[in-house]
């Protein structure tokens, strides 16, 4: 029997598949795990740490992927929603949680050495990439996506830095982010 071939399908019907069918999920992890370790090796410069929030995070994705509701954002942003959550629940604690991984019953991992500096270098790759990718957008929306995201700055000190009003920032930051997106998809 030939398996399903789930490449074309969009992140919400890989989502909405796993539950009858698990290489669906699969897809869906490979589609993820690269942007996943950058932006845990982003945020803690820790390959080890990287890996194993990562871990945790797909875990903890697999367990709700049913709940997962399109009319309420993308897949992508829910995933990294999950995410954000787990790197403030590391920071909080001093450590990296395993409780969905453990209600999975899913073995620890160990990492080698030559594992940790493969997942530096898919990081850093990532890294790059999205660097590149922010680098291409017209400067107006590149100021924006780089303040609203990469620094977190709220719209009104945006607004503030770039001498503009809010809805434009929010406008440059959309523009930008839908301009990242469409590349997105065509690299992948």
């Amino acid at each position: 029997m030939r398996r399903p071939d789930y490449t074309q399908a969009d992140d919400a019907e890989l989502l909405a598949l796993t539950a009858s069918d698990p290489e669906a999920f699969g897809v869906f992890y490979e589609r993820f795990e690269a942007q996943l370790l950058g932006f845990f090796w982003r945020a803690t410069r820790r390959a080890d740490i990287a890996a194993d929030l990562t871990a945790e995070v797909f875990a903890a994705a697999l367990e709700s992927a049913a709940a997962f509701r399109p009319q309420s954002g993308s897949a992508r942003g829910w995933l990294f929603g999950i995410a954000r959550h787990e790197l403030a629940d590391t920071w909080e604690r001093g450590r990296v949680e395993d409780r969905a991984r453990r209600r999975m019953q899913v073995a620890p991992q160990t990492l080698t050495d030559e594992a940790l500096e493969r997942v530096e270098e898919v990081a850093s790759r990532a890294s790059r990439d999205a660097l590149q990718l922010l680098e291409s957008l017209p400067e107006d929306q590149r100021l924006a996506v780089n303040g609203r995201v990469l620094h977190e700055l709220d719209y009104a000190e945006l607004a503030a830095s770039l001498s503009c009003s809010q809805s434009l920032v929010r406008q440059r930051v959309s523009r930008g982010l839908r301009a990242l997106r469409a590349r997105l998809k065509e690299t992948t």
